[in-house]
Parts: structure tokens; sequence; C-alpha cells
């Protein structure tokens, strides 16, 4: 199978798909990489998503990419004497570590790590940021707030504290115990909840161990402080609009989101913005207009992809969203204007022979009637540097590692191919001329450019272009080397 588009789409899979049937119809209507969020189900409920992720992946012969999610160090409050209270601008509300049943005046906040880190003028958000607190007098163990935005505020709803690094582990014990499950099960990427800093990244790396790439959630003001060093650390970035639009003012996530996109791109590492891009089809077949613009907006400025959380995973149109998501890529990336602000925003790195070689081929792919880019990779780099370039042609992905395959999957502009392992070129050539015959990337009257490095089967050593043509008995011809 084979997209017709660059950008991947991310669908969140869960009670509205979580089944054979529905998850392969999922994937036929478009979606590149599924998401197992591990804030909701038992670890057997994201083991079975899991199997048949991997049953569809041999099913279609198409490699398939599975993003673990973790939770992240989730603060909520305690629970209520009658469930919930009515909290009124203008009003005095503490916060204490007292396990007592709340009510209007006060609720537990089982999180000392808060206490450790508030000063007089913080601001504490509740429920979203439907509520908001600013601290007037705190210690070790309480907070006397004063209500400045009010509602109604009821059991472990979720706090923010968007004006603070909080001393908190990156990892909960509950994530670590969920990111051993879904090494061990085999997932290809590890999503990091409430980053703030590069070590963040760093801990989750060391328990990972090699087993998933790792991807930086940003949705704290800390992390766009120290985003630089969080990219450096991070294999991808997701733009997690929705704890970022509640910790922040919410005209400052556009800008910010064309900010993390067009450093990520130019870091060559995939990015993703996520959170509520067609929030209205979890009950409605169609779309807002301003939902589909904002699907559009993320695609202009090159993100390698778009993702669905509830419209996916339960909603009542799951393959509904995914059709609606991989149309609206289609008609932008058929636009004139697309390649135009692609273009415009590249930016161009020459300072290594590998950077030099795949900024080469794009710009020979842009003059002459070249159809495809084929790179051969073993750790994903060299596909990752072309797709980085934003070439206006296709980039295959040829690798003998199926845990290659499957990361490069939410990378833009790639289709993943498994081939055999190659020690010399001339194999390599026949192999990409077969990928791009076979999946109709060009015919045999076309040219390819071939990208390598030799020796192979070595990481990091890029180092050899070529312009190949798509002669069928090139396939066949002995090789005299």
């Amino acid at each position: 199978m084979r997209r017709l588009r660059n950008v991947k789409i991310v669908a969140t899979l869960g009670p509205a798909s979580d089944d054979y049937e529905t998850i392969r119809a999922l994937f036929e209507a478009g979606a590149d990489v599924f998401r197992l969020n591990m804030s909701h189900g038992t670890h057997e409920d994201i083991a079975a998503r899991h199997r048949i992720i991997r049953q569809i992946e041999k099913d279609t012969g198409r490699p398939i990419a599975i993003l673990a999610d973790l939770q992240g160090p989730k603060l909520r409050v305690g629970t209520f004497v009658a469930g919930a209270a009515d909290l009124e601008e203008g009003n005095k509300f503490r916060l204490d570590l007292d396990p007592a049943e709340g009510d209007e005046h006060r609720v537990q906040l089982p999180h000392k790590e808060i206490f450790a880190a508030l000063e007089p003028g913080s601001t504490l958000l509740v429920n979203d940021g439907k509520i908001r607190l600013k601290v007037e007098e705190c210690g070790p163990d309480f907070a006397n707030c004063v209500v400045t935005v009010g509602g109604t505020i009821s059991n472990r709803k979720g706090v923010n504290v968007p004006d603070v690094v909080l001393p908190l582990a990156a990892l909960s014990d509950k994530d670590r115990t969920d990111l051993e499950f879904a090494c061990e099960l085999g997932v290809d990427w590890l999503a990091l909840s409430f980053v703030q800093r590069a070590a963040d990244v760093e801990e989750g790396r060391a328990l990972a161990k090699g087993r998933a790439a790792i991807m930086s959630k940003i949705e704290k003001p800390a992390a766009i402080r120290t985003f630089n060093e969080i990219l450096a650390a991070s294999d991808g970035i997701m733009v997690a609009r929705g704890d970022l639009g509640v910790e922040l003012p919410v005209q400052n996530v556009p800008p910010i989101q064309k900010q993390l996109v067009r450093a990520s791109r130019a870091a060559g590492k995939p990015v993703i913005v996520a959170t509520q891009m067609l929030e209205s089809m979890i009950e409605s077949p169609m779309p807002t207009r301003a939902e589909v613009s904002d699907v559009a907006a993320a695609i202009y400025e090159g993100a390698d992809a778009v993702m669905l959380s509830a419209e996916s995973a339960a909603g009542n149109y799951p393959v509904e969203a995914v059709k609606t998501m991989n149309a609206v890529a289609m008609e932008v990336e058929s636009d004139p204007t697309y390649r135009e602000i692609i273009e415009s925003s590249r930016r161009i790195d020459r300072t290594t022979i590998a950077h030099g070689i795949v900024s080469a081929a794009r710009d020979i792919a842009e003059t002459t009637s070249i159809r495809a880019i084929c790179c051969f990779t073993q750790s994903g780099t060299t596909a990752s540097l072309t797709a980085r370039e934003r070439p206006p042609v296709p980039i295959i992905a040829l690798t003998p590692l199926p845990e290659t395959a499957r990361r490069l999957c939410l990378t833009w502009g790639t289709h993943c191919v498994m081939t055999e392992a190659q020690d010399r070129f001339k194999g390599a050539v026949i192999s990409a001329v077969r990928a791009v015959l076979e999946y109709k990337f060009a015919t045999e009257k076309d040219q390819i450019l071939v990208v390598a490095g030799v020796p192979f089967n070595v990481e990091g050593s890029t180092n050899i272009l070529r312009v190949a043509p798509c002669e069928e008995r090139l396939i066949y011809r002995s090789d005299p080397e």
C-alpha cells in the first residue's frame, strides 16, 4: 500500500477502535502510526491492541509504527464530602496534605513537591484551567489561595502549575512499569509526558535501553524555555497543545507550534502536532471548517505527522476521522503554495559529508526528472536527513531491520521497504529499482537517486549518491563485481 502524501497520520486506539476490523480499516483509511495511550486501559488491553497491529502489519506487508504514550506525573486534588464544591471568585481556598475530604474552603493536594516549589503569587490551574487560584501564602504542607476564576471543583481533578518548574521525577512509578511493559511488547516509540528538562529525556532513554525511540511531549512552559536542550536529547517531538494551551495563554500556542515545528525540522527529527485537531468528529461525521484549517496549517508548516486522539480512540466516527485527515493532507500537498512554503522554510546544512549528500540529492530531484530518492539505512539516519530536506519526490527508505522501518513510518515523505542486507553498492541499486517498480513510484523509462553509505551496515556512513536508470533488465543482469 502506497500513501499519496508526505505527512503521516497518527491514530490513537481505544474503546472505539479495539478490534482487528476497525484497526485494519483505520490503517487502510490512512493511519501510519498507532498510539497506545498508557493512561487508559489495562496492560492486557494494550497487549491485545499491539498484537492486532502486528497481525495487520503481517497481513498487509507494510511496516507500521506503534507509539506508547506514558501518562507522566499527573497532579490531582483529593476528594470532596459531596463529590464536588463550588468556588466563587474572590473567596479563599486552601490546599494542604490533610487526607480529610474537602469542601468549599479546602481540599487535599497530595503532592508535597508542589508545596516545596510554590511561592506567593504562583498560579494554580484546576480542571484544565477552568478554575484559577492565586497563592497568597504557602508552606511545606499548605497553600492559602484566592479564587481568581471560580467554578465547580470535583473529585481528583487535575492541577497545573504553569509558572513553576516542579521538582518532580519525569517518570512516576506507574510510568516506569508501563515503560518496561511497552518495551518488552516491542513498541517503536515512547512518548514522555510533561517533560521539563533534557535530564527527563535522558532518564527515559536510560530505562528504554535502545528498545524504543524517545519522543518528548512539549506541554509545559518550562519545556519551552529549555527546548533546544530537550530537542538535542530527543529522537522526536510532540507539540501537545492540550496542556500547553492550559498553562499558557491560548494565543501563545500557534506561534509556539510554528517555532517548535521549524526547529524540529532543522534538526532532522520528526515532529507531531497533536490535540483536538478534529475534536468535533468525536460526535459528528463532519469536522468544522476551523478544524480542517488547523490540520492544514500544521501540514503547511511541514510537520512530519498530525495526530488524532479521542476522535479515533473513543469517538463515533474513527475511520471517518482518519479519512478526513487523509483527504485534507492530499489536498494541501497538491496546492502549489504548499511547495513554496516548504521550500521557503527549509534550512540548508552542509556541514558534514552526509548533510552535503542529502542536500545534493534534494537539489538534483528539484531540477531534473528524478522520480524518487532511495535511501539505504541501518539506523534510519540517512532517511531522516533526506526527509529534513523536504524533497519534491518520494523518499524510499530501504532497510533490512524491521525496527528501523517501523520507526521511519513517522518520518515525513518516507515509504519504508524491507529489503535484504547489502554488502555491495550494485546490489543496493538493484534493490532500489525493484522497490520503485513494485510500488509504482517509477517506470522503466525513469531515473531514481540512490543514497547509501559504504561500507554497508555501518551507522552514519552516508557517502554515496548515484543516479540510476529504472531499467528492469538491471534487476536480472549478472553482477560483474
